[in-house]
This record gives C-alpha cells, sequence and structure tokens, in this order.
C-alpha cells in the first residue's frame, strides 16, 4: 500500500534534509541573485519539489513507495542541474537521467523480487523475517538490484562519474546534491535494504555484507586519490563526496554495532561538512569569479570568514579532532575492528592520510601564499596526481601586471557597490566596459585578476550575509557534532536506530 511512517531512521535523514534545504534556501538567494542567474523562478520551483521528494523517501513505510519518490527526486533535481542550458549542462543533465533512471529499473527489479520472495515490501527493524526462508540466490539477486540500483546515487564505483559532471550546476544544487539530497538519499536507501529489510543477521550470513563492504573500500581509497589530481575546485570536493559517501556504505556493510553507529552519523556529519565547502566555493565563484584552486593563492585576504570555514570543515573531513568528521570516523574505525576486519581499518586511515593530502593544498594556498609567488607544489607528480593544467605561474619567466586596472582609454563606467557588497554599474559603453571598470571590486579569475585581492576585514564585508550566514551555520553544525555529540539530537537518534535493529546499546 502507498504508506508513510515517521521512524528514527526515517527521522534522521528528514530532520538533515529540511534543516539544511532551508540553510540552502537563504544561501540560494544570495548565489542567484549574486550573478542575476536566468530563470530563477524555474529553479526555486523545481529546488521546492525536490525537497517535497526527499522528505517522501524519508517517510516511506515500504521499498515500493520509496523507489516512486526516489524517482520522483531525480525528476526535480534534473531541472537544477541542468539549469545553465549550455551544451555542456544539457549533457550532464542526460547523463545524470541515464543514471539514476536507470539505478531507479534496479531498485524497482529489487523490490520486486522481494515481493515475490516474502509477499511485502514493508520496512521491519531487523529485517523481513521471511527473506530468511527465501531461496538464497533470489535473496542475492534481489539484494545485489538494490544495492546497485541506490548505489548510483550513492555514487559507487563504477557507477559514480554522474557526479563530478553534475558539477556545472549553480554551486547550491552542488550542495544539495553533495551533502543533503541525491546521494544521500542513495546511501540512506542502502540503509534501509541493510537494516529494515534483510537485517545484519541475514546480510551476513548471505555474505553480501562482505562484498558490498570491498566495493565501498575500493570507491572511498580510489576517488581520493582521484581527487588530488583536480585543480577544479568544485570537482575536487565532488570526489571528496565520491569517497566521503563510501565511509556511510562501509560503515553499514560491515554489519556491526558500532560500524552501524559510525555510518549513519556519517551522514549528518558529511552533510554539514560538505555543505560547508560547497557554500565557500560558491561564495568565491560569485564574489572573485574563481574556480581553480592554482588562482587562488592568497584569497584568504579577500575571503578571511569564507576560508576559515573551509578550513575547519576540511578538518573535519580529514577527521581531525573537535570537528563532526572525527567522531563518526571514530566509530567506523573501532567497529571495523571489532569486527576483525583489518584490512578495512587500513583503508580507512589511508583514506584519511589522502584527505589531508587534498584538501591542506587549498587552505596553504588561500592562507600562505601570495599571488607573485605562488607555485603549483603538485602532490603526485605523475599520472596518478598532481597538477594537470596549463596555468601560467609568475615563474614560467613572464612579467605579470601587479595591480591591474581598468584600461581608461575605454572610459569605462562608473562603478559603484550595493548594499549587499556586489559590484554594481551605471551604463556605460556596453556590458564589456562595465565589467572592466568593477574589476578592481571583484577581480576575476584569470593569471593577472588574481594578483588584485584586496584585503576585506572580518566583520562581513566580503560577501553577502545571505551567503556568509548559511557558511557559519554549516561550520558552526559541523564543530557542535563534533565537541557535544551526545548532545547533538543526531547522534541520540543514531543511536536509538541501532538498537531497534541489533538489540544493542551503543
Amino acid at each position: 500500500e502507498f504508506a508513510l511512517r515517521a521512524d528514527p531512521l526515517g527521522i534522521l535523514f528528514a530532520l538533515l534534509a529540511s534543516l539544511l534545504w532551508l540553510v540552502t534556501s537563504f544561501y540560494s538567494i544570495g548565489y542567484m541573485r549574486g550573478l542575476s542567474e536566468h530563470h530563477q523562478t524555474r529553479y526555486f520551483a523545481a529546488f521546492a519539489g525536490s525537497v517535497s521528494a526527499a522528505i517522501g523517501v524519508a517517510f516511506a513505510a515500504n521499498l515500493l513507495v520509496l523507489f516512486v519518490f526516489y524517482e520522483l527526486l531525480t525528476v526535480a533535481t534534473y531541472p537544477l542541474v541542468a539549469h545553465d542550458e549550455t551544451a555542456e549542462a544539457r549533457a550532464a543533465g542526460r547523463k545524470y537521467l541515464a543514471y539514476t533512471f536507470g539505478g531507479g529499473v534496479a531498485v524497482l527489479a529489487g523490490a520486486l523480487l522481494v515481493f515475490w520472495a516474502t509477499g511485502t515490501t514493508a520496512f521491519t527493524p531487523g529485517g523481513i523475517a521471511a527473506l530468511a526462508s527465501a531461496d538464497p540466490v533470489v535473496a542475492r539477486a534481489a539484494f545485489g538490484l538494490l544495492a546497485a540500483g541506490f548505489g548510483v546515487k550513492a555514487a559507487l564505483m563504477p557507477l559514480h562519474s554522474w557526479l563530478p559532471d553534475a558539477m556545472v550546476a549553480p554551486t547550491p544544487v552542488s550542495g544539495l546534491l553533495h551533502a543533503v539530497a541525491v546521494v544521500k538519499s542513495g546511501v540512506f536507501g542502502i540503509a534501509r535494504v541493510i537494516l529494515d529489510v534483510y537485517g545484519p543477521d541475514l546480510a551476513a550470513s548471505l555474505g553480501v555484507g562482505i562484498a558490498l563492504a570491498a566495493v565501498a573500500t575500493f570507491t572511498l581509497v580510489v576517488a581520493s586519490v582521484i581527487a588530488l589530481r583536480q585543480d577544479n575546485l568544485k570537482r575536487r570536493l565532488a570526489f571528496s563526496t565520491v569517497s566521503q559517501l563510501s565511509y556511510i556504505v562501509l560503515g553499514l556493510a560491515v554489519l556491526n554495532p558500532l560500524s552501524l553507529v559510525g555510518g549513519l552519523l556519517h551522514i549528518p556529519a558529511h552533510a554539514f561538512m560538505k555543505l560547508t565547502l560547497f557554500f565557500c566555493a560558491g561564495a568565491i565563484h560569485v564574489e572573485t569569479h574563481t574556480d581553480d584552486i592554482s588562482n587562488m593563492a592568497g584569497i584568504g585576504r579577500r575571503m578571511p570568514l569564507t576560508m576559515v570555514a573551509f578550513g575547519v570543515a576540511s578538518l573535519g573531513m580529514a577527521g581531525i579532532p573537535l570537528v563532526a568528521g572525527f567522531v563518526s570516523k571514530y566509530f567506523l574505525l573501532i567497529g571495523t575492528i571489532s569486527a576483525g576486519d583489518i584490512v578495512f581499518t587500513a583503508a580507512l586511515l589511508v583514506s584519511g592520510v589522502l584527505n589531508i593530502a587534498y584538501f591542506w593544498p587549498v587552505v596553504y594556498t588561500a592562507f600562505f601564499e601570495s599571488p607573485g609567488t605562488a607555485d603549483e607544489k603538485p602532490v603526485v607528480e605523475n599520472s596518478l596526481g598532481g597538477w594537470f593544467g596549463g596555468h601560467d605561474t609568475a615563474t614560467d619567466g613572464g612579467e605579470r601586471q601587479t595591480d591591474p586596472q581598468p584600461d581608461t582609454n575605454s572610459a569605462p563606467a562608473e562603478a559603484e557597490r550595493d548594499d549587499h557588497g556586489y559590484a554594481e554599474t551605471h551604463e556605460g559603453q556596453g556590458a564589456a566596459d562595465d565589467r572592466e571598470a568593477a574589476e578592481h571590486i571583484r577581480p576575476e579569475h584569470g593569471d593577472d585578476a588574481a594578483l588584485a585581492w584586496e584585503h576585506r576585514r572580518w566583520n562581513g564585508e566580503e560577501s553577502t550575509w545571505f551567503m556568509l550566514g548559511p557558511i557559519l551555520f554549516a561550520m558552526t553544525g559541523s564543530i557542535v557534532l563534533g565537541v557535544v555529540p551526545d548532545t547533538a539530537v543526531f547522534l541520540q537518534i543514531v543511536r536509538l536506530i541501532v538498537e531497534n535493529v541489533t538489540g544493542v546499546v551503543v
């Protein structure tokens, strides 16, 4: 039947989605207005439809209802992915539809097999009892279809390639795709399958948990290595997401109560931290039109609050104490050790080191380098990573302008700053002259313009508070989850979920 039910696992996802969606709505105002984006009505309509579908995913009472809202989420988010309407955006949108609808078909097929074997698809804490007496071949086939279908949106390799390409979408959409809605609906679906369809005991007896854990381990290590070679900030964050989602899947697949706590807690922990990172990337783009890490030397002076928030979230992603990522990864580590899966423990530690390797250069470039003296500093100088662009640095032998100014011969229009800190221009000799006149206020990315970073004070003058407010809120949430995890409601919900499923109090 078409039924909705609010159980602890659904409440975890719904609370996270509704809270961060509200925050992202405010951020979207600053982002879309700051760039004077087209079709904003369509954008916000699709935005509202997406949160409706996400809440439906959270409160679905059985596999069939979950499938319906899972597909509706794809439909609602497609206009957001293809928002720019460029050839690249349309291609990314088509790829997104192909992958996610294909995953939906697999979910439907798996749900039908479960119904054929048991006569029900209703979620039951600890698993559907009738599955234990079903044909093991059918049970394993159904699990494989469900894991693959939800694994598309969870970005498990090799089903992940749609996600980096979807970075052509506006940054608030990237935040939703990578932190709140789409990818989290994938890991949420896998959690439903393991906890409420099969149950940890049956999954262990069928041997499906270890196979899923192996895929997740491969994904979290390889995606971290690929992230090292990305110069575009959003693409680096995209491959970081591919890796971090596999932490969640690994915690679920190990089937130990402690690892289950770690995997489920990493859902909100990753959401707050990754949303902070994408919010920062979007603010940088709006205010400076800079997208590549190699052009960000010294940008910490131009955007101090933004880059401090980026640094804090980066620490959490690497599992440093006092930020949310440490708590969830601690449970994951002790869970894999308790289960005797030392290989998975080693993979988690290696991935943590790689996290530091691809986040630290961004923070170091922003705060400890100057534009005129920055070098590329590739992490690995071969095909496995490092610099792959054609950026012309100051050491390439060319003279660089240290303080680019508008061309006075073109008689540009006078530039002013509005109440939100955006550059405005009076009508003059055309859009190109207007942009050139505002260059000294909002330098655009490029070899020379990056040398014009201005010093901005820490009182928020670097951007509008429509963007800074959500950035600081998400960063604060990351710290709260890391400092007082027992006080934060998410850990209480996670403990209740694991107790209901396993009977073990963690």
